[in-house]
């Protein structure tokens, strides 16, 4: 069996590997383009990197696979260690998993790496760079009144504006999703940076698994406004996409369909996470909502 056909199977059943390092969702965003660095003992693996590979002329890079929030480097702690026991053995095991990066040939890489990774000295040791980027997560969703009452003033009078100029509906098809989708990039004079056939397979993927739900505001006549897509995994629901008509935007669905997935995330008991935004006006709405900062390491290096 490959290290490929092994991750899948192993991620599918491992709940703590996050929905952007699953296999399944792999296969869905850069199908023939990804594999896995496995470190393994006795046929049991102790840890997991994926990676997303791209292969042009002069170049071979690891690098940010579309619409990834981040990857996580699974690690197999053994029960009970002492805290230095502990980083130590994440020592050894990130060593193991940068000593097979370096065997690879390649001209770069980067990877944005899962927020549970603090240490990343390993890879400072071997001459990789790092920066800081910021999620927002709302840890825990079990009260939605104190939820409520933690949003910014300003974001609870949207909510209620929104409210009173549409309603929250679910469902809407992948293909009126995507091009509301597009419509958001276009307001800013850019190309959407995936294709509809990523999404579709993402879509495909999630409704197999009940992972995903797609919520959409429309007013009284049965205009549509707004949508979001939000995916999950074991322990967190995620923003992942949304977009909205561009006449519409005064309506503030948006902040509405936010509140909606927050609300979510509570009903299936678990985290929220904005998946973050390193944009100035992005992050002051996201911060608003009461959500942590948490963040999470962009390494790279070029060979």
């Amino acid at each position: 069996m490959s290290d490929l056909e092994k991750y899948r199977l192993f991620s599918e059943h491992e709940k703590t590997i996050p929905l952007f390092s699953k296999g399944w969702w792999m296969d869905a965003v850069c199908p023939d383009e990804w594999n896995v660095i496995l470190i393994e003992e006795n046929e049991r693996i102790n840890a997991a990197l994926p990676y997303y590979l791209k292969q042009e002329i002069g170049l071979k890079a690891i690098q940010k696979a579309p619409l990834t929030q981040n990857q996580k480097v699974w690690i197999r702690f053994p029960e009970e260690q002492k805290y230095e026991k502990k980083l130590s053995y994440e020592m050894k095991m990130l060593n193991a998993v940068i000593e097979k990066i370096e065997q690879m040939n390649l001209t770069k890489y980067q990877q944005y790496l899962h927020y549970s990774l603090t240490n990343w000295l390993p890879f400072f040791w071997k001459g990789y760079s790092q920066t800081t980027r910021y999620t927002y997560v709302i840890y825990d969703t079990s009260n939605m009144e104190q939820l409520y009452n933690n949003l910014n003033s300003n974001v609870r009078k949207l909510i209620r504006k929104a409210k009173k100029l549409v309603q929250v509906k679910e469902n809407l098809s992948i293909g009126e999703f995507f091009d509301l989708n597009r419509m958001t990039f276009e307001r800013h004079n850019m190309a959407i940076p995936y294709s509809f056939e990523i999404v579709s397979r993402i879509d495909q993927q999630c409704k197999e698994r009940n992972a995903r739900k797609i919520l959409y505001c429309v007013d009284e006549n049965d205009k549509i406004h707004a949508a979001a897509y939000f995916v999950w995994d074991e322990e967190s629901v995620y923003y992942l996409m949304s977009g909205s008509v561009p006449e519409f935007r005064h309506s503030q669905s948006l902040t509405l369909l936010l509140y909606e997935g927050i609300k979510l995330a509570h009903k299936l008991g678990k985290k929220f996470d904005f998946e973050g935004s390193m944009k100035k006006n992005i992050e002051h709405h996201f911060r608003q909502f009461g959500a942590m900062q948490v963040p999470y390491h962009n390494i790279f290096k070029e060979f």
